[in-house]
């Protein structure tokens, strides 16, 4: 059977790590010429695809290759763009194939969460009903952390160690100026329905830090937490909160609420960490600062983990190398074998069990008084923020990322309006 070509794309809010994936997708098919083709990428995620606009990744050279390893964002452009069901819009899944058809594609690699997991997952059903089987495998890609059944994702180990480093570092700033200035630092993090974010600031309380955490799996309960804040104040002298965007009050409006939604029709969110600060400073007069990570936290290439680093190149790597042994419709997952010393292998998972699950954080990781986080939370969390895997940097002490050519290949096919 001769190569067919493959075709990758990013999806969602992208990651300090998900280059890591491209690289190792890219780098992983330029090893089996007999069995894949060219790589091509969707210019924008998966728009690319639908509006025919490729990037012939054969262009680019392989230490540019390389060199996305340790460059943040992505390489190719992301998109939030969620087809709809198969019913609703079948002439979208119906170009794909065309275009695949059109291009000699027999691979397709996504990258990203969990609405790219149910693209790819339907991919694979019509390609076949269509008459041109696609492999489609899912590269698992998240900040959030909220894909099941692989053990963590890409993305979440660099997110975390940013927050709880930045949370360390803010509050030890916080600690010297308590006696006369600032008491209270409330620092706002991603996490719409998943506290793992969260969670990771949680990790400070190891480093002498009073911590209150505020996690979407916990309705917010306003009295109490004033009392914990209020506690912590008069024993320590100040307080650290970390919210999550997802936090909500018991009839589940979030904090954060603008009365806006974002393209998935979710609602957009951001201002938690005011909210917070400004309930403190009424309720109790302490003065405050406060910070929302936002695209900080994600974007933070120069602080990664050395372990998300790793896996994240491995997941891609690994999606190459199950689609060459006829594999398709699956996601590579990290399993955890064990976690002192942190050891860890590749497995898989249907996507048919993927698509649309969104894992939460476990209970017995949150205290009991729903603040804080406990011993198990922590043996999860340590060994992926462990290591460190910084960028070469320049002589001006600017990190060296790689911006690609992305080189277009030639369009076959009529426009499509999306």
């Amino acid at each position: 059977m001769s190569a067919k070509n493959a075709f990758y794309a990013q999806s969602g809010g992208v990651t300090s790590v998900i280059n890591a994936s491209a690289c190792g997708v890219i780098q992983a098919a330029r090893k089996h010429p007999d069995k894949i083709g060219n790589v091509y990428a969707g210019r924008n995620g998966i728009i690319g695809a639908l509006t025919e606009e490729l990037i012939d990744t054969s262009q680019e050279s392989d230490a540019a290759i390389a060199a996305l390893k340790h460059t943040p964002s992505g390489g190719f452009g992301s998109c939030r763009f969620k087809l709809k069901s198969l019913e609703d819009n079948k002439r979208e899944y119906e170009r794909l194939i065309e275009v695949f058809k059109a291009h000699d594609i027999g691979y397709f690699f996504y990258n990203g969460g969990g609405d790219s997991a149910d693209t790819c997952y339907k991919v694979s059903q019509l390609s076949e009903k269509m008459g041109f089987p696609v492999q489609a495998i899912h590269v698992p890609k998240t900040v959030d952390n909220d894909l099941p059944i692989t053990d963590n994702c890409p993305g979440f180990g660099s997110v975390a160690k940013y927050i709880a480093v930045s949370s360390l570092e803010a509050s030890f700033d916080v600690r010297s100026m308590a006696a006369t200035s600032t008491k209270i630092f409330v620092i706002e993090v991603m996490g719409r329905h998943a506290g793992w974010i969260a969670a990771a600031g949680g990790l400070i309380e190891d480093y002498g830090i009073p911590v209150v955490v505020l996690f979407p799996e916990v309705e917010f309960d306003k009295e109490k937490f004033l009392a914990k804040v209020d506690a912590k104040v008069k024993e320590f002298g100040y307080c650290t909160i970390v919210v999550s965007e997802g936090c909500h009050w018991p009839d589940g409006k979030f904090l954060a609420e603008q009365g806006t939604r974002d393209a998935f029709g979710h609602a957009q969110l951001g201002g938690a960490a005011p909210v917070v600060a400004n309930m403190i400073k009424d309720a109790l007069g302490h003065k405050f600062h406060w910070a929302v990570a936002d695209y900080l936290q994600r974007a933070a290439r120069h602080l990664a983990s050395a372990s998300d680093v790793d896996q994240a190149y491995a997941l891609g790597e690994a999606a190459v190398e199950k689609a060459v042994d006829g594999k398709n419709s699956i996601m590579p997952t990290i399993v955890r074998e064990s976690s002192k010393p942190y050891k860890w292998s590749i497995g898989e998972a249907p996507l048919s069990e993927v698509a649309n699950v969104e894992k939460m954080m476990p209970m017995e990781f949150i205290t009991e008084d729903g603040f804080g986080i406990t011993d198990a939370c922590k043996e999860y969390l340590y060994p992926l923020i462990q290591g460190e895997a910084y960028p070469p940097y320049d002589e001006n002490g600017m990190p060296e990322y790689v911006t690609l050519k992305l080189a277009a290949v030639e369009k076959k096919l009529p426009a499509f309006e999306i």
